[in-house]
This record gives C-alpha cells, structure tokens and sequence, in this order.
C-alpha cells in the first residue's frame, strides 16, 4: 500500500512539474513567438519603400486592405 501511494504521489509531483511548464510556454513564451510570426507575415506582404542609399537596416512599409493604406511600419530590408 505504501509502495502505491508513493508512486501516486509522484504521478501528482510529475503532473504538477508538466502543468507549470505548460503554463510558462503558454503565458511567457508562445506570445512572443505568434508576435514574431504577425511581424513576419505582415512584413512579407508589405509594400516597402526601397533604400535610395542602399545602407538602410529598416525601410517604411504599409499595407493595402480593400483599398485603405495601413499606417506605415518598418520592416527589416531584404533588398
């Protein structure tokens, strides 16, 4: 009986470990990685203004949405 109950307790030690993981994931790092995944969708369909002196790190770019321009935002160069 003792052997059953301390195997019980480490099932529930071992759910409680997975549940504060999940937890952390779910409220600390999946956030900033479906913003990462925004940022980088949005920046791939943007209409960017090209770099006239070609040292540009980020250039103005918007979007267009049933023919309303966004608000410009920077996005990384690629060009």
């Amino acid at each position: 009986m003792k052997e059953a109950q301390g195997e019980l307790n480490m099932g529930v030690v071992v759910l409680g470990i997975v549940g504060v993981f999940t937890a952390f994931f779910y409220f600390t790092i999946w956030p900033m990685i479906r913003q990462n995944l925004n940022y980088t969708t949005q920046c791939s369909k943007a209409i960017c203004e090209g770099c006239p002196s070609g040292g540009c790190q980020k250039v103005k770019c918007y979007t267009i949405k049933n023919g309303v321009k966004s608000e410009p935002f920077e996005c990384v160069w690629k060009g």
